[in-house]
């Protein structure tokens, strides 16, 4: 039986209140907050943490065959994002890792692939939206990840939610652009396709419940997303399903995520369903797809260890809208009075791969001692070439000492940085993200997360970061 064998999300930590953007320009926002990537944060860095969610258990990582990154705010162009996420997670060196981006249509492409795909495939839905201040984009918007595995009992995992069936309806309507370089998309007036993505909706929905014998009534969750709201609200109403069945979208609490709305959205369902339900996801833009899942009896056993609930409601209070502003290159702050940042070179960066990507230490197979970063000499024992590799990126630590540099450059002054003694000896000095001052503190307790630590000539440099341990929150690394 093929289907899905694991689901992680990622929901970044801070928040936007809508009234907040709504007090600085006069003008009406809604109410709620909207999630928000942080300054250190983008669409890869995102992946990764989602991805990393969804391997956490089972041991997937050494089954997987196949990769694909799906947004529509690509870090680099020309460049592959998808292999700075296969570096990350140690994957295997064969493993095919590639981009579907572009679009938000890309995440139904790369779904429908691994679904349809004879490998243990690993993909990975990430978006950052980004609109002109007080726009729609902007206010209805949202940051996020998810993350799924598809494959079957031969990939050595048991299937939580089996592949009934799929269909898509592909049509050309202009109703959303942006040209390569343009800071914000352009939209037609929404009452244009409305119409024609319920159309297309309906359609794709019916083929696929004929390809599984189903009627819409024995539909228990009902998924709908899109960046087109009226849409996805007129599909919802008209679907033909149980009202109980219509699932939340969630953008009152986080905002639309455009690429990754759909993999949280459905990342939220899996961590609630109960076995031997039918879950109908329905993807809208430039068509319409639908994705035909029946829950399995291994699902509870087999839940992503942060849900999708949790990670929104140990969300931030909400930021200042100035520092969104800032985070997001809409507002221009008087940088420090420092050089400017050197960007990472290519070829050390390549010899250590394994370090700065994969966060791996070495461990002295004679005396014990871990390295970090890891080295051919034991500093302990002087023994030579007698290292074993050791993945740190799950490994928990407790702040030894801390500094708060005011002079530093970052987006997000000041800068935190925490030396961090790691639980079961190794200690390393780095920056603390996702917190305040008030965070800095000796003893407290921190986990490594993925992030982009500067951009400087063009070039990303991605490396790992601590940050608190929330309350209540156990067991591997969040996101």
């Amino acid at each position: 039986m093929a289907g899905l064998i694991a689901y992680g999300a990622y929901v970044p930590y801070h928040r936007l209140a809508r009234t907040d953007v709504a007090a600085v320009l006069g003008t009406g926002a809604g109410k709620g907050t909207r999630a928000v990537a942080g300054y250190d944060e983008d669409t890869t860095s995102m992946a990764v943490e989602a991805a990393r969610g969804a391997l956490a258990r089972d041991g997937l990582r050494p089954r997987i065959g196949q990769l694909f990154l799906a947004t529509a705010a690509p870090a680099y162009l020309d460049k592959t994002n998808a292999t700075a996420v296969h570096a990350a997670l140690g994957l295997d060196e064969h493993v095919l890792a590639a981009d579907m981006a572009g679009s938000v249509r890309s995440g139904l492409a790369a779904l429908v692939t691994a679904a349809r795909s004879p490998v243990a495939t690993l993909t990975v839905l990430s978006d950052l939206r980004t609109g002109l201040p007080g726009g729609g984009d902007e206010i209805t918007g949202g940051d996020g990840a998810a993350a799924f595995v598809f494959g079957g009992h031969r990939n050595g995992a048991p299937v939580l939610a089996e592949l009934l069936a799929h269909d898509t309806v592909s049509d050309e309507i202009l109703d959303r652009w942006r040209l390569p370089g343009a800071p914000a998309s352009r939209v037609w007036e929404e009452r244009f396709a409305e119409e024609i993505y319920v159309s297309l909706a309906d359609k794709a929905l019916s083929g696929a419940l004929d390809q599984a014998g189903l009627e819409r009534g024995a539909i228990d969750h009902l998924v709908v997303s899109g960046l087109h709201a009226r849409a996805c609200a007129s599909v919802r109403r008209t679907a033909g399903v149980a009202p109980a069945a219509v699932t939340p979208d969630l953008t009152g609490t986080i905002g639309n995520a455009g690429t990754a709305q759909p993999g949280l959205l459905l990342a939220d369902v899996l961590d609630r369903a109960r076995p031997g339900e039918t879950i109908a996801l329905v993807v809208l833009g430039d068509g319409a797809g639908v994705l035909l899942l029946r829950t399995t009896e291994a699902l509870p056993a087999h839940r992503a260890a942060h849900p999708v609930a949790a990670q929104i409601a140990a969300g931030s209070a909400p930021m200042p809208y100035a520092a969104y502003l800032s985070w997001r290159g809409l507002l221009d702050r008087e940088p420090p009075r420092r050089p400017d940042p050197e960007p990472p070179y290519a070829p050390p960066a390549h010899r250590r791969a394994g370090w700065k990507y994969g966060f791996v230490a070495s461990r002295c197979e004679k005396c014990g001692t871990r390295h970090l970063p890891p080295d051919r000499v034991c500093a302990a024992c002087r023994s030579v070439d007698a290292m074993t590799a050791e993945p740190m990126e799950q490994v928990r630590g407790t702040v030894a000492t801390f500094t708060v540099d005011r002079l530093a450059h970052t987006p997000s002054p000041p800068m935190l940085v925490v030396v961090v003694d790691y639980d079961g000896g190794g200690r390393f000095r780095c920056q603390l993200t996702d917190a305040t001052e008030a965070d800095a503190v000796i003893g407290a307790r921190v986990e490594m997360t993925f992030r982009r630590t500067v951009t400087a000539a063009g070039v990303h440099n991605y490396f790992w970061k601590a940050r608190p341990v929330r309350t209540g929150e156990t067991g591997e690394t969040r996101g």
